[in-house]
């Protein structure tokens, strides 16, 4: 009898051991699945002259580090900010790697759960106002004249605060919204008499007999930030940390030696190699999330108020915004 039921124990023992390493084995993939997307849906912003995205697309960097993990990249060509913002709303976009304050700022305070992550780029001196009419001296002589440029950007931030600094408003100008590349040509064609541009569009509208009426400089900082959807870090909170700390190695890599990626930058932006290195010094890349990158995106919020582009009740806290993983 003893013997019979000790059988029984040691039955009942094996099967229950049985069941549970079933059950180990089914829930595990079932929690790493969880744990990682399938793919990383995310912009890719070449201009001005984003050189870190350039040399990250080129060497397929974000591709290699995620591909152990099976995770795939998927770049979309969204450089206007509205548009980025949009994208994101509707779940179509999981990180904005070159994202204006401005755009961030606007699209948080109407309802994008979206979260500031890292800097990615400061560059003042890199934003223009440009013309190519010789009766336009100042900004000014911009007085009813047609203005073209992104809506909702850091170009559009910069009109207004040089128009502000005049003692003029944004109703004194006409300003027609564009992309960069569709501003230039509209500015070289003769349709508009000024634009906005930024960048390689700036050198070659120099070349092309443009004039500077003024740059960002002493007017705001042109801070672009790395903005990831809320409920993507939320659900993938080591995915979005490796992408920051693959993105900051990038950073580290050029800013070491900036030379040996100003052949990869000439090349997708149309530049020579003389002109990128030019520019380069405009750009101060590093991610990291300052106290004073904190204080101008308040200070562009403020702006944003003034200006009547964001209603006052929609004020957001900006500290809150910007939650920094690395």
């Amino acid at each position: 009898m003893k013997r019979s039921t000790k059988a029984i124990f040691v039955g009942l023992a094996s099967l229950i051991m049985a069941v549970a390493l079933a059950g180990c084995g089914s829930s595990q993939p079932a929690q790493d699945t969880a744990k990682k997307p399938e793919a990383i849906h995310m912009t890719y912003v070449k201009s001005p002259l984003n050189i870190p995205s350039i040399v990250e697309k080129k060497d397929h960097v974000f591709e290699d580090a995620f591909k152990p993990e099976g995770i795939a990249i998927d770049y979309s060509d969204l450089d206007a900010g509205p548009k980025q913002t949009e994208a994101m709303a509707a779940g179509k976009i999981d990180i904005c790697h070159a994202l204006g304050g401005t755009s961030a700022i606007l699209a948080k305070a109407n309802g994008v759960d979206l979260t500031i992550v890292g800097i990615y780029s400061r560059a003042p001196q890199a934003f223009m106002i440009m013309t190519k009419d010789p009766s336009i001296q100042s900004v000014k002589d911009l007085k009813g004249k047609k203005v073209a440029g992104p809506k909702g950007t850091i170009l559009h931030q910069l009109l207004l605060a040089a128009l502000a600094r005049e003692g003029m408003s944004p109703d004194d100008v006409d300003f027609v919204s564009m992309g960069i590349p569709q501003a230039s040509a509209a500015l070289s064609g003769g349709s508009v008499d000024a634009a906005l541009l930024a960048g390689p569009a700036t050198l070659k509208m120099k070349a092309d007999g443009g004039r500077v009426l003024t740059t960002g400089e002493g007017l705001l900082d042109a801070t672009i930030v790395i903005a990831m959807r809320t409920d993507f870090i939320n659900q993938y909170p080591d995915v979005a940390k490796k992408f920051m700390a693959t993105h900051a190695r990038v950073v580290k890599d050029y800013a070491e030696n900036p030379q040996q990626d100003y052949a990869a930058a000439a090349e997708a932006t149309g530049l020579t190699i003389d002109q990128v290195e030019a520019m380069a010094g405009w750009y101060d890349f590093d991610p990291a999330i300052r106290e004073e990158d904190i204080a101008d995106l308040e200070q562009t919020q403020d702006f944003l108020i003034q200006t009547g582009m964001l209603e006052k009740d929609k004020k957001i806290d900006i500290s809150s915004m910007c939650k920094p993983l690395i």
